[in-house]
């Protein structure tokens, strides 16, 4: 398997070259350069097997199947639920995929442990070191450092906006005693830490001295790994209900989940429709209903994790619904750099609209939402689950979907005690495990929202 830039102007690459770069040279994302088609059926098997299926045209000829299996095992071992994304029933034709049974409690987790594992292989494979650097919104950070903590030959720089997400979140990070871990809390919102990434990568001499390498979803790899809970979702519901097709709600802010569900449609899961669910920051929900990709300021939300408007992703998007022209990619891309917009041309906005509907959900209705799931139900769900639950609602009444509707619950209800609290008048409790969180001292640098303040701290770091 070789994959291509979304911008064409990058030759084509292998896995290894895919996992360590996340952006190509030319600025461009990578995607396969053709998708590989999976028995949309898969056996039953336990989760670790069906990942090992799933991933392996992605990652051969790299790995042997046997290899990767013992990698996808030992990857989930620490999941704390066997079946790692289990399947519940929430209504008579609506599901949840729970995705927070991973060490950080979010679905970050189901990629970041595998990727944590493919990055050792490698590393030892050649010998050299990496910098990670990764720009979280909340819950990416906290996966990644849970991965890569005390790994040989890795550094760990993750950005975060300072006070935009969670304590939870942020004490995930910034609790992490081992030597090759650093938190740097950015005075801005999460599209500065964004944009800060993407220009440390885009300096080319200083990524090649530092062998800077991704783990936000603008890597394929971890987008890879999250094609897997699609399949087994849709496995689950075939045997609980003899269902052959379902729809899935995203809760998305950087369109990175939700992209990992039509990258396994495409693969060929039974997958009917994609409903984007965000919050009011709905840069993703107003592409889609007016063809105008027009960025504005993020707004904090209780669901902070989607709290964007530069979706990075969604060039994935145009780069499948253009026919994968990347020329006309890379046009609109310059357009967004020069004027702060483009305008989605309409052939490309007609096959968008062919798989994904989309919905808006405000903080009453996200309040409202998990205060219903909790009397309905006795289900405690997080904000961002509960934008997934609501949009999915909207969009039944609206007709957009029907049939049965599986939603992405992608956190724990404890990592955003404040917001449930709120709505249920119950605080959430952390899983044992997390019992002294509040007691661990923190370790953080703060900078402005400035690429060159952040190159600075890298360097003094990376040592």
């Amino acid at each position: 398997m070789l994959y291509v830039s979304t911008r064409g102007r990058s030759p084509a690459a292998n896995f290894e070259t895919v996992l360590s770069a996340g952006l190509a040279p030319d600025g461009g994302l990578y995607a396969p350069e053709s998708w590989p088609r999976i028995a949309a059926e898969l056996p039953q098997a336990p989760y670790s097997q069906a990942a090992a299926f799933v991933l392996a045209p992605y990652i051969a000829p790299w790995m042997e199947a046997g290899e990767l299996e013992q990698m996808t095992a030992r990857a989930y071992a620490c999941f704390d639920n066997n079946q790692v994304a289990p399947l519940s029933r929430l209504g008579e034709e609506d599901f949840l995929l729970e995705l927070f049974h991973g060490p950080t409690l979010a679905f970050k987790d189901v990629a970041m442990q595998l990727l944590g594992l493919l990055f050792e292989r490698a590393l030892k494979e050649s010998g050299g070191r990496v910098t990670i650097v990764g720009a979280t919104s909340g819950d990416t950070g906290g996966a990644a450092i849970e991965a890569f903590r005390g790994k040989e030959r890795i550094n760990v720089f993750i950005l975060h906006p300072a006070g935009r997400i969670s304590d939870v979140q942020r004490r995930m990070m910034t609790t992490a005693r081992e030597d090759n871990v650093f938190n740097i809390a950015v005075h801005g919102t999460f599209d500065d830490c964004q944009r800060i990434l993407k220009a440390l990568f885009a300096d080319h001499a200083f990524a090649g001295d530092y062998s800077l390498s991704g783990i936000n979803s603008i890597n394929w790899a971890r987008l890879a790994a999250q094609t897997v809970y699609y399949f087994t979702a849709l496995a689950a519901l075939r045997d609980e209900t003899g269902a052959s097709l379902a729809s899935f709600t995203v809760p998305t802010g950087n369109f990175g989940d939700v992209f990992a569900g039509y990258a396994a449609k495409k693969m060929g899961a039974a997958v009917d429709r994609l409903a984007i669910a965000v919050n009011r920051n709905d840069i993703l929900h107003r592409a889609l209903e007016t063809g105008v990709y027009r960025p504005a300021g993020a707004e904090p939300t209780t669901s902070p994790s989607m709290d964007i408007q530069v979706a990075s992703n969604f060039e994935r998007l145009l780069f499948e619904a253009s026919g994968r022209d990347a020329n006309a990619v890379a046009a609109l891309m310059a357009e967004l750099d020069r004027s702060g917009a483009y305008e989605i041309p309409k052939g490309w906005l007609a096959e968008m609209r062919k798989i994904f509907v989309s919905a808006r959900v405000d903080e009453s209705e996200n309040r409202e939402t998990i205060r219903r799931v909790k009397e309905n139900t006795g289900v405690t769900i997080d904000p961002h689950t509960a934008v997934g639950v609501a949009a999915t609602k909207k969009l039944r009444k609206a007709g957009k979907l029907t049939g049965p509707v599986i939603t992405l619950a992608t956190a724990h209800a404890a990592k955003f005690p404040d917001a449930v609290e709120a709505a249920i008048g119950k605080r959430p409790s952390l899983p044992p495990r997390y019992s002294d969180l509040f007691d661990l001292p923190e370790r953080m640098i703060e900078a402005p929202a400035d690429v060159m303040a952040v190159r600075e701290i890298v360097r003094k770091h990376s040592g």
